[in-house]
């Protein structure tokens, strides 16, 4: 009674291509500006840290819109029913 061996590809699904790169791109530049901003307020420059934060929320708004746009271009519109899709 031999037990077969898992394969990596049982392990680790094949994963999806990625349409946009500039989304990884947002997520590093949302990352570096919360790092910034936190430094700030910890070297107790206020007043740049609040401008840093105010300026992550808009980098990280325009990377979610980012996401939801090339989903939507793509086709992967997560809003729409699968009896829709079959129409289609």
């Amino acid at each position: 009674m031999a037990i077969s061996e898992p394969t990596a590809g049982e392990f680790f699904p094949e994963k999806k291509n990625v349409r946009n790169p500039l989304v990884p791109v947002g997520a590093f530049i949302t990352a570096g500006v919360l790092t910034a901003g936190l430094i700030s307020f910890r070297r107790g420059n206020s007043h740049l840290g609040q401008k840093l934060m105010r300026a992550r929320v808009v980098v990280q708004g325009a990377t979610v819109a980012l996401m939801v746009g090339t989903a939507y271009y793509y086709g992967d519109n997560p809003w729409q029913s699968d009896h829709k899709k079959e129409k289609i």
